[in-house]
């Protein structure tokens, strides 16, 4: 483990504030954004000035690995592969 010097303490200051400030965006973001929802109930697309504001449902397919281990047990092994990560967290 290394130290922060004052610079780095700084900095991280900084990132913790910045965050902070992007969550309460965000939140902000999505008040909006459900408002807009509400105002188009039903409606797939609508015009807003020069914006285009569609909010279409869509269907994905995902493969569920969990049922899918309990039915191949271990044989599943043999088709996943192992990624490694390296994340970045303050705390």
């Amino acid at each position: 483990m290394c130290n922060a010097n004052d610079s780095m303490v700084s900095k991280v200051q900084e990132l913790m504030e910045l965050r902070k400030m992007i969550e309460e965006l965000q939140n902000e973001a999505e008040i909006i954004t459900d408002q807009i929802k509400d105002y188009m109930q039903d409606e797939e697309t609508m015009m807003a000035g020069s914006y285009k504001v569609t909010w279409k449902t869509t269907v994905s397919r995902r493969v569920d690995t969990a049922a899918l281990k309990k039915v191949l047990g271990d044989a599943l092994d043999e088709y996943t592969k192992t990624i490694t990560t390296r994340p970045f967290k303050v705390i």
